[in-house]
């Protein structure tokens, strides 16, 4: 897959070091997978969840969530939002 933006990631690291560690694992994990549908997406990452358009990831043991929209077609993984947990449950992200 490919995976659009890394530096969404990498800025999101510099804030939360806590995190470099599992958003590099995701995105290694993501970059090489070949997903055609949520399904596969479960396969990589059980705790992944559909809160349609997006697929939404929980990273770092439930202390961060990364919010994609993945065209499955193009294998392409738009990451739209990395925030903490407490951010991603105040919902502004669904805006």
């Amino acid at each position: 897959m490919h995976v659009v933006s890394y530096k969404a990631i990498r800025l999101f690291g510099q804030r939360y070091p806590d995190a470099r560690t599992p958003l590099d694992r995701w995105y290694r994990v993501t970059k090489g997978a070949d997903w055609a549908s949520f399904a596969d997406v479960k396969q990589s990452f059980n705790t992944a969840g559909w809160v349609a358009p997006y697929i939404v990831f929980d990273i770092g043991g439930n202390r961060y969530r990364l919010v994609a929209e993945i065209h499955f077609r193009k294998r392409v993984v738009f990451v739209r939002d990395i925030m903490t947990h407490k951010e991603y449950e105040k919902g502004g992200w669904k805006r």
